[in-house]
């Protein structure tokens, strides 16, 4: 038994959830998603789980600049579309392979460092609101830039391309079933999305709970006193940033691959931006575990609340008002609702209140 603790001590980076409701739902979310493809059918649900995978991280890059280090960024869709653009446009030539990928993905990396480097050592050095607006800025200009570049990145309308045959659905790992679901290039995408996003999460739980994961949380707290305790904390802030950045195109890369499209709306627009901060809000910010439950629920609200409105206003049509209020037209205002009592109920996110909880019990 002592054993099997220090090896989940050393997993979890000696993190645990130290809260016995929130290791039940992180186990019930790990387990939905790494058995997702065998207990769904259609493409929709395992749709989901794999766009919560992809959130987890790119909700949890950004909780590493926000919530460990006090940096309030709106570049973080950059790095996620450069990820995204680097696999899309490596796959849309006339050659498709995993060399031509795994190519993209590098270029798009090297990029993602440049940038945020020089973001980082140009704007970090001003405050608070500055730095926002200047991140603001930039990432505005390059989605524009996206989006006017059509001969080469398609434009509004994005590009769609061709993955390696074996991540193709008419490729057959087996030939027969197992446990009822033929083994398909899609299932293997998925576990190839499932098990780099638990690595990454696992590497980024391992940075917050190191001496840097340290300083940056001193950072966070007191800036001034780190500097004068000898810190530079100029450098510890572009290093986040630099981090953050590379697991945002990473998690770019794999939503490219899995939906086999890019386009700015989907990997560049705003709205991307404040689901990042929604998610980062309802879960808990400086709790990595917030990244898995806020996207969890968040993303399943935003695909299945519009479904289960409709089917409660059809059950209301004898109460014409009422049917009215839960149309599934407005479902996005019953998700700001929601969004509401969540941040009134749990002020410091979920995770922050399951682990208060765990604290007033010691």
């Amino acid at each position: 038994m002592n054993l099997l603790s220090r090896f989940f001590k050393c997993l979890f980076s000696d993190d645990l959830p130290r809260s016995r409701l929130l290791s039940a739902l992180l186990l019930i979310i790990l387990l939905a998603l790494a058995s997702a493809p065998f207990i769904t059918s259609g493409a929709r649900p395992l749709n989901t789980a794999a766009t919560i995978c992809i959130y987890v991280i790119l909700v949890a890059s950004y909780d590493l600049l926000l919530g460990y280090t006090g940096i309030v960024s709106f570049a973080h869709t950059m790095f996620f579309g450069i990820g995204a653009y680097g696999v899309g446009l490596a796959l849309s030539g006339d050659t498709v392979s995993w060399t031509s990928m795994l190519n993209g993905i590098l270029i798009a990396l090297a990029l993602t460092v440049a940038l945020a480097l020089v973001i980082g050592l140009f704007a970090l050095r001003v405050r608070a609101i500055f730095y926002s607006m200047i991140t603001l800025a930039v990432a505005s200009s390059f989605a524009v830039l996206a989006s006017q570049l059509s001969d080469f990145t398609g434009g509004e309308d994005g590009k769609t391309f061709r993955v390696p045959e074996v991540l193709t659905p008419g490729f057959q790992l087996f030939e027969n079933e197992i446990f009822g679901r033929i083994i398909d290039g899609k299932v293997i995408t998925y576990y190839i999305v499932f098990l780099s996003c638990v690595a990454i999460f696992l590497f980024l739980l391992r940075v917050v709970n190191s001496p840097f994961g340290r300083v940056l949380q001193a950072i966070r707290e007191n800036e001034f006193r780190a500097e004068a305790l000898g810190y530079r904390t100029v450098i510890y802030r572009v290093l986040a940033n630099c981090l953050a950045a590379l697991v945002a195109a990473l998690a770019g890369a794999l939503m490219a691959l899995w939906l086999r499209y890019v386009g700015p709306k989907t990997m560049l627009s705003f709205e991307v931006m404040t689901d990042i901060l929604l998610i980062v809000v309802i879960g808990g910010m400086g709790t990595l575990y917030g990244a898995v439950i806020g996207a969890a629920l968040f993303i399943i609200a935003q695909n299945y609340l519009k479904n289960v409105m409709a089917q409660g206003s059809e059950a209301l049509v004898d109460f014409p008002i009422l049917a009215q209020i839960f149309h599934p037209d407005r479902w996005m205002l019953w998700l700001g609702v929601l969004f509401i009592l969540s941040v009134y109920f749990f002020p410091t996110g979920i995770v922050g209140k399951l682990r208060g909880g765990f604290r007033k019990k010691l």
